[in-house]
């Protein structure tokens, strides 16, 4: 459906894109990642029309772009920038009817048919219900849902999307991706530039990695997002773990640091103690954990990072002897980070000297029996356990957040 080929952008002596090949067949959904200022959106302006190549050539559907009227390529491409900005306060209901216009002359008024469109693509993105609500006045992933149902509106057979879940929350990153799959599902073709690569693993048949101007890997997520690939294109050290849910790649990346003069140790087990002791590790702190059972997804995460652990027997109760020694590693790291939620962990944490709690397990901490330590951690979401750490080795104390302090 897209055919990118030999596909070279330059501004002046800046060389935007080089030799970029990159193809998107109908029924499917392409990922397209990399850093800031990598060439992304360089590479949708180009397939919609807006850029001109300056070597190469893109095809929709076996028409050169170049070649074709904005009307004409406006029917089968359809674009959700990643900023939309509009000069009056419009009803939803016009914004989502203006991706008719491709259909229409200039002073054609708005037809039977065109309604029929607008209808159909907001009852989908589920904002027809605030239809006559001005645009000005609807949140931000309900704008960004109204900007979908715009484009769909369109009946492109292709849809370019740029960043379209940046600054939204999970939600609704969720449900604009879901509606996107939705429409591949019928036939047709997306590209997608997503910044974060956990997502885009997880909704997307492919993915094609861009930095610094070229194309570095194309392929499956899973090939795709290899540490090596990585690292090599974000300039960063990197984890990449399966979802425990959804068994797609998941992604750590953290800034590469020196070693840092501080032990921490991990407390709890599973994806959330895994990720930590990954994200601490590359950032060079030394690391302890345990009480980890064998097979437990931390306890891999731990020997690929040559980390000390203590150890149990899976499904097994945590005996004496093993209760002691975690607790003198606790007391022995200048910091702990609480990452499971179970009466073992919580009652060990008493011990630590300073106490980082993940989010998601202070909201369990809150629902059993508090501590002082725990009381008095700083709760961090586990994307910003290394921040957290170094916040409360500087000495900055929080106390617990409730759910409804969130």
């Amino acid at each position: 459906m897209i055919d990118v080929n030999e596909l070279s952008i330059a501004f002046g002596d800046v060389q935007a894109l080089s030799d970029v090949n990159l193809t998107v067949e109908r029924g499917e959904l392409v990922g397209l990642v990399g850093p800031n200022g990598a060439g992304k959106s360089t590479l949708l302006g180009t397939i919609n029309g807006l850029l001109e190549p300056t070597a190469g050539r893109v095809t929709v559907d076996g028409d050169d772009v170049t070649e074709l009227s904005a009307r004409a390529l406006a029917r089968q491409v359809a674009t959700v920038p990643q900023e939309t900005s509009l000069s009056f306060a419009f009803p939803v209901r016009d914004v989502v009817a203006m991706g008719r216009t491709p259909y229409r002359s200039r002073f054609e008024r708005v037809s039977r048919t065109d309604r029929e469109h607008a209808d159909r693509a907001m009852e989908r993105t589920d904002v027809a219900r605030f239809a006559d609500r001005s645009i000005d006045a609807v949140s931000g992933g309900e704008r960004q849902r109204v900007v979908v149902a715009r484009a769909l509106c369109q009946d492109p057979d292709a849809l370019l999307l740029d960043e379209p879940t940046a600054s939204l929350d999970i939600d609704h990153q969720v449900r604009i991706l879901s509606l996107v799959r939705e429409f591949v599902a019928e036939g047709r073709a997306a590209l997608c530039a997503i910044h974060d690569l956990s997502l885009a693993a997880r909704f997307c048949d492919r993915l094609a990695l861009v930095a610094d101007g070229q194309l570095l890997a194309a392929g499956t997520p899973e090939s795709v997002l290899a540490e090596e690939h990585v690292e090599h294109a974000f300039g960063t050290d990197a984890t990449v773990t399966s979802h425990p849910v959804t068994g797609t790649p998941d992604v750590t990346v953290t800034e590469s640091q020196s070693d840092r003069d501080a032990r921490v140790h991990v407390l709890g087990g599973g994806h959330t103690a895994a990720r930590a002791i990954a994200a601490l590790a590359t950032a060079g702190f030394s690391i302890s954990a345990g009480v980890l059972p064998d097979g437990d997804r931390a306890l891999d995460a731990a020997r690929a990072h040559d980390i000390d652990t203590v150890t149990a027997a899976p499904f097994a109760p945590v005996d004496g002897s093993i209760r002691r020694e975690t607790a003198e590693s606790v007391r022995a790291a200048d910091c702990t980070v609480l990452a499971g939620t179970d009466e073992t962990n919580r009652a060990l944490a008493e011990h630590a000297r300073r106490l980082v709690v993940v989010r998601e397990v202070a909201g369990e901490a809150i629902a059993g029996e508090r501590t002082t330590d725990i009381e008095t951690a700083r709760v961090t979401d586990i994307g910003e356990v290394v921040a957290g750490v170094e916040a409360r080795l500087d000495g900055e104390p929080r106390r617990l957040e409730t759910p409804a302090d969130d």
